[in-house]
């Protein structure tokens, strides 16, 4: 039976976040085998059985037997094996909430006759530490030597932010962002410039600043560089910090409530799928091999 692909598209873009890491199989295998002493058909079972971590799967480092890279014939940092002898493991993190509960129980109806192809996880977090994740992958994704990486991420938070607009087509030929004292909420565009309210412009250039920042020359926006104090006066200034009632003597402690306020507060559900095809694809080949 021909599988199909797990269809995403129902899905607001900034509340799918997509990982993918490679596994050694040689390695377990060995562990298996060499250090456990169990049988080869013995160690095949077990490790069809073999179910990650989700922290596993979506670490920024990765760990033994587990390794990143992008080379096209990878081999396995601590055994040298080639790669027929590791799997892709790709993981989609659907966020919990309105905007996704219809189109994630449609997607888990199509799932369910396939459990052993697809594992979906569970698990409960929060707001800022989906925001977070959102952040560390959005960085991952964007090219910071490049200068359009500024609308990018701007796109991004935006998609995240307001996930019903289709901000691909608001963004089709956009050369300009910028902030319009005009608008007291959301957006509007004029030609190839897109005018945000303050409000909303002052949230992306934090996006941009946590995303490029460095402790020794800030971060960079699209207003260019800022320094954290820099970036605080400005949020102060626009009356971001007072519309909230955002307050703080100690600039850090108003860094968090700031991030806090962006990010959302209060409990989430995250619902973890992990793609396992080729894995037990690759797992029969180098049973054989064994065998």
């Amino acid at each position: 039976m021909k599988l199909t692909e797990p269809d995403f598209s129902d899905f607001p873009p900034g509340t799918v976040t997509e990982y993918t890491t490679l596994v050694c199989l040689a390695c377990i295998f060995d562990i298996f085998t060499g250090q456990i002493g169990l049988a080869p058909r013995s160690a095949y079972s077990e490790i069809k059985r073999y179910a990650p971590t989700v922290e596993e799967l979506t670490s920024p480092k990765a760990v033994r037997p587990f390794f990143d890279s992008e080379e096209k014939h990878p081999r396995c940092p601590y055994c040298d094996a080639a790669k027929r002898w590791q799997a892709r493991l790709n993981t989609h993190c659907l966020e919990g909430g309105k905007a996704t509960d219809t189109p994630r129980r449609k997607l888990f109806k199509t799932l369910q006759k396939k459990t052993e192809q697809f594992a979906i996880v569970e698990q409960k977090s929060d707001r800022r530490t989906a925001f977070f994740n959102w952040l560390d992958t959005l960085r991952l994704s964007l090219d910071l030597n490049e200068p359009g990486w500024l609308l990018e991420a701007t796109k991004s938070f935006l998609e995240r932010k307001e996930p019903k607009q289709d901000w691909t087509e608001v963004f089709e030929g956009l050369g300009v962002v910028r902030a319009s004292s005009r608008l007291s909420e959301g957006w509007e565009r004029d030609g190839a410039r897109l005018y945000l309210s303050p409000e909303l412009y002052n949230e992306a250039l934090l996006v941009q600043y946590l995303v490029s920042r460095s402790h020794e020359h800030g971060g960079r926006t699209l207003v260019g560089r800022l320094t954290l104090p820099e970036l605080l006066r400005r949020m102060r200034k626009g009356g971001y910090l007072s519309a909230h009632g955002i307050e703080a003597f100690d600039q850090f402690e108003l860094f968090e409530k700031l991030i806090d306020e962006v990010a959302g507060s209060g409990a989430l559900k995250l619902y973890y799928i992990v793609d396992r095809r080729e894995f037990i694809d690759k797992v029969k080949s180098v049973y054989a091999s064994y065998a």
